[in-house]
């Protein structure tokens, strides 16, 4: 009987244990089905709203700041003018390449090519459609300009925070920054920055309309002016920046790979383009009419708007920002170099994001070099991103479908509205013609003569690009008080000067005066 009794026992023994470790396990489960929906919702993007909010997240990134310095370069209506025509130049242009990386990856899985470990990159669209000799150029000029693109985004990070601590110069900051960038080399690719693309759309939409209000509350400044455009090379130099903003679609192909329906992208760029044009026309018109042309010598708007409140939490939000956007140009320059040295593949994300670090270095050593923002946006523009997003994919669209069977044979026929085929080869040598002569040609000699004057004038490594030089502090005399002045100087009297508006501050630099905007 006793031992009917422990074996009674034993079995309730067991079956409580099991049922405990029955709970435990499907406790797990959930908290590991929670954990997956919330990496999932924060972390793995491939919807067409992913794909929306990476394109103009990145497309309105710290140009946003220096539109209004295009302005007083152009005058307003041909500001508005150029934003309107460089956006639909600019969305047309990525869906051209939209369509050839259709084409590209239609022909690939035909042939049973499988890229589910594989990031398809625009040189690679570039070598699989047209061959060796499209895809170098696409690679050198791809490459270049996300480099630059790069190198931008900490120069601007430098520059914004200035206005918050002044207490270190712009170079330590790009120093601290660039430190502080390198660690996009943990985001293993587009799918992971669903979060950061919803976040730094919300932080530029909030900076926009700050500066648009702050400048229509703070009302123009006594004795405004609104002379431009007055000169060939500003006019040409503010029509690049503004080509540049617009040209933002050098990462379209790794957005689209990062989709799970690639061919939806086909009118997302145009639908960002829109919601940025709604961010960036009343945010320069608003602070061009108000400032005027003291913007040709404050390449960032917030140098102008008096420190608040609003205006400190708008420079936080752009950092952030930028720091979003260094790690979109940055993340293909990391797929180039994972694949030159043959660990793309690789499952390791630590390995990878080792590998990753030497991407940083020149980017961070080419900020310092060239520490002048405004001024590199132009030149960028019309050197790299006329090429880039404007020429080579007009170009490639045209030779890619120059025979009859291939435009027959097309993943993707051009839409009826533009004319079909006809249509479209009309509009890219448009394209092809105007970005030439226009962007690059005008252009780049406008941007280059800037950007030589900056060099010029401030110097390569300069410090403190466009600080205020430090104050000298006056020698204690007090009235009518005699002291010792060389050549028989007599009592001396300090004057008493009142001035009602900040007089601009001046430094003498090889022989001439500058003008150092704070």
């Amino acid at each position: 009987m006793e031992s009917s009794i422990n074996g009674t026992d034993d079995k309730v023994v067991e079956t409580v244990v099991v049922g405990r470790y029955m709970e435990m396990e499907q406790e797990g489960k959930t908290k590991a089905a929670i954990k997956s929906h919330i990496s999932s919702l924060l972390w793995h993007g491939g919807s067409a709203y992913d794909a929306w909010f990476s394109c103009a997240s990145n497309q309105v990134a710290q140009v946003l700041l220096t539109l209004p310095y295009s302005f007083s370069q152009l005058g307003m209506l041909s500001g508005i003018l150029f934003q309107l025509f460089y956006g639909l130049l600019g969305s047309w242009t990525a869906y051209l390449i939209s369509i050839l990386y259709v084409e590209y990856r239609s022909r690939k899985e035909r042939e049973k090519v499988d890229f589910r470990h594989h990031v398809i990159q625009w040189f690679e669209v570039l070598d699989g459609l047209l061959g060796k000799h499209w895809r170098n150029a696409g690679l050198a000029f791809n490459c270049t300009f996300l480099l630059f693109g790069s190198v931008i985004q900490l120069i601007a990070c430098a520059s914004n925070i200035y206005y918050i601590n002044d207490k270190l110069d712009k170079r330590t900051w790009t120093y601290i920054f660039g430190a502080c960038c390198a660690t996009t080399v943990f985001i293993p690719s587009f799918h992971n920055y669903r979060i950061w693309s919803f976040l730094g759309l919300v932080m530029t939409t909030y900076t926009a309309w700050y500066l648009t209000i702050a400048s229509l509350l703070h009302g123009q400044v006594e004795g405004v002016k609104h002379s431009g455009p007055t000169k060939l090379v500003l006019y040409f130099t503010g029509a690049t920046n503004i080509l540049y903003t617009f040209g933002g679609h050098a990462v379209t192909v790794e957005i689209m790979h990062a989709m799970w329906r690639p061919q939806k992208f086909k009118a997302i760029y145009l639908m960002a383009t829109l919601y940025v044009l709604t961010l960036t026309l009343p945010s320069a018109a608003s602070v061009y009419w108000a400032f005027g042309d003291a913007l040709l010598t404050h390449a960032n708007a917030f140098a102008l708007l008096p420190r608040t409140g609003f205006r400190d939490a708008a420079v936080v939000l752009m950092l952030i920002h930028q720091f979003i956007t260094f790690g979109f140009a940055c993340t293909p320059l990391y797929f180039v170099w994972e694949k030159a040295i043959g660990v793309h593949d690789c499952p390791s994300l630590c390995k990878r994001a080792a590998v990753r670090l030497p991407v940083v270095i020149p980017i961070w050593f080419l900020a310092i070099i060239f520490p002048f923002f405004g001024p590199i946006n132009s030149a960028v523009g019309a050197l790299l991103v006329s090429f880039t997003v404007y020429v080579i994919p007009a170009l490639a669209h045209m030779f890619t479908f120059r025979s009859a069977q291939a435009r027959e044979n097309a993943v993707e026929q051009p839409p009826r509205f533009v004319g079909r085929w006809i249509g479209t080869y009309t509009i890219n040598a448009f394209v092809v013609g105007w970005v030439l002569v226009v962007g690059f040609g005008f252009g780049g000699w406008a941007s280059m003569t800037n950007f030589v004057h900056q060099i010029n004038t401030f110097g390569l490594f300069t410090k403190c690009y466009q600080c205020p030089p430090p104050a000298l502090p006056l020698p204690s005399i007090t009235p009518n008080s005699t002291t010792p002045f060389p050549n028989g100087a007599h009592n001396y009297t300090t004057p008493t000067v009142t001035s009602t508006s900040p007089s601009p501050s001046y430094v003498v630099h090889h022989g001439h005066h500058h003008h150092y905007s704070p």
